[in-house]
């Protein structure tokens, strides 16, 4: 066991004991205000022999009630900061009101974050449903209730768990515990079971034959950036299609490759198209992806264009913009391949990209 010191909030020291192998999946375990890691201290012993590298992390002294919005913000950017500082994005499990902290920090963006949220013997968080912070949710949410002291089933905690959009529950009944022994067993069995179905220690495997969804939740796990390939149809009407399997090839001469699906339907526009271009997307256009990758959409209305020397459609405020002469089609099972001289490319090196990990959009972060 090391003892770690986080940044919080305006520069705030945040103490933890960090267990466990570093190479194993990553567990952040949060405290009650009134509580210090020491709370957790048993359970983060067992979660080691389990096979988890545990961060037990200490909050800072409490200013107040933490019912109080302006007493539980720094203790929100705390968290945060934290969790942007950890090499991965560990599961979040917070007891009592730290479950509070936990669900606020993680609402904007917390699937970029954490792999999933535990929160133990939380009280009831009527505020949390009221201002929607639950519905944002959006990662796998385990609501235990009866972890540390008898369980207190209620109507305003029931309607918490229906508000999360990815929500799922579990009592610990007291007839099953005698001892305080048997409860942290029966909790610690609650945090296994959920852990190893939203973050496997064993690695998943895919053979020829196996599902295919296998095979494309392996390729996920190779990050990416995202671009749009634009060109030119016949009557000169702009066209694109977000794409992600998209690479350099060769600076000499120069060449890149990106990989258009048969069904797309723009793909026999762009294998034929003798000039198209790939803009490579900042981390403000994500809406753009979205749009370009949705069948239907009218996808350069209010999208600012330019036509570039060759002609092909540029989208505005792009991290790179390459304009391409056709230099090869390959087939290539459901794809082809599609690989272009680079004969003109303009970029704006200090935006940062727009980044895809399995299945999520993703930022940068900066420890």
């Amino acid at each position: 066991m090391s003892l770690t010191d986080y940044k919080g909030f305006g520069g705030a020291l945040l103490s933890a004991d960090v267990l466990g192998d570093d190479n194993d999946p990553a567990v952040l375990l949060i405290p009650d205000g009134e509580q210090g890691r020491a709370a957790w201290r048993d359970v983060a012993d067992a979660l080691v022999l389990s096979g988890r590298r545990v961060v037990n992390l200490d909050l800072r002294e409490p200013g107040g009630d933490l019912s109080e919005q302006d007493e539980l913000a720094p203790h929100i950017e705390d968290l945060r900061a934290v969790l942007a500082q950890m090499g991965s994005r560990p599961v979040v499990v917070a007891a009592k009101r730290g479950g509070w902290i936990a669900t606020r920090a993680l609402a904007l963006d917390g699937a970029h974050l954490a792999a999933g949220l535990v929160v133990v013997d939380m009280p009831v968080d009527a505020d949390a449903i009221a201002s929607g912070t639950a519905a944002r949710l959006a990662l796998p949410t385990l609501v235990v209730r009866g972890g540390f002291s008898p369980a207190h089933c209620s109507a305003a905690s029931d309607a918490f768990n229906a508000a999360l959009p990815i929500g799922e529950s579990a009592d610990i009944e007291d007839c099953d515990v005698a001892l305080g022994a048997d409860r942290t067993e029966a909790l610690l069995g609650q945090l296994l079971e959920f852990l190893e179905r939203r973050q496997p220690r064993e690695a998943m495997e895919f053979k020829a034959g196996s599902d295919p969804r296998t095979l494309r939740d392996a390729m996920g796990c190779f990050a990416t950036g995202v671009t749009i390939v634009t060109a030119l149809d016949a009557v000169g009407t702009p066209v694109g299609l977000t794409a992600n399997s998209f690479t350099s090839v060769s600076l000499d001469p120069p060449l890149l490759l990106v990989c258009i699906a048969n069904s797309a339907g723009t793909a026999p526009v762009l294998r034929e198209a003798v000039h198209f271009g790939v803009n490579v997307l900042q981390i403000g256009q994500q809406p753009t992806s979205n749009r370009f990758a949705t069948r239907g959409e009218d996808r350069f209305a209010n999208q600012p264009w330019s036509p570039g020397q060759t002609g092909v459609p540029l989208l505005a405020s792009s991290l790179v913009s390459f304009e391409c002469q056709r230099e090869a089609v390959h087939e290539a099972g459901d794809h082809y391949i599609l690989v272009g001289r680079v004969v003109r490319a303009q970029f704006e090196p200090h935006r940062d990209p727009l980044l895809y990990f399995r299945g999520k959009y993703r930022r940068l972060h900066f420890a």
